[in-house]
């Protein structure tokens, strides 16, 4: 088959995507429907796989669902000013930048706990697990939903 009949698992292999997420996109709006055969069957086109792998790209990048929606409108309105789409990095970068301190904040906190305990010893009397007991809510408080309450 060539691209412009692909069905849902061979877009999944071509873009090394499963089928349930590729469904997801669907229902997010992000990918458009696709054409359907006379079994019933979804058929991709070349603009489906070009589409995902966009989306896809974002995605590694950390971006939310809410910023690739906003820069497929873009895409899809290429005469468009670009200003929106620097605004919308800017912000994506500072979110970044935010959670590298967060995660520079866990380390810290993780080497100091690691420090309670530094030979093997009896369960009971292991420093890491005694400071973990402790710690309550001493998290780091900018951990935002990555840390430092239930999961």
């Amino acid at each position: 088959m060539t691209t412009n009949t692909l069905k849902i698992g061979e877009l999944a292999s071509h873009a090394a995507c499963p089928v349930e997420t590729i469904r997801y996109y669907e229902r997010e709006g992000l990918l458009p429907p696709a054409a359907r055969s006379q079994g019933n069957y979804r058929l991709y086109g070349h603009e489906h796989v070009e589409r995902l792998q966009f989306i896809r790209h974002c995605r590694s990048l950390d971006m939310t669902l809410d910023e690739v929606r906003s820069l497929l409108q873009f895409r899809d309105l290429p005469e468009e000013n670009c200003a929106e789409v620097n605004t919308l990095l800017d912000r994506h970068i500072e979110h970044v930048a935010d959670r590298i301190a967060e995660l520079k904040a866990l380390q810290l906190q993780l080497k100091q706990l690691r420090k309670q305990c530094r030979t093997a010893q009896a369960a009971k009397d292991c420093g890491i697990l005694q400071g973990l007991a402790n710690m309550e809510d001493e998290a780091p408080a900018n951990l935002g939903s990555h840390g430092g309450g239930c999961h």
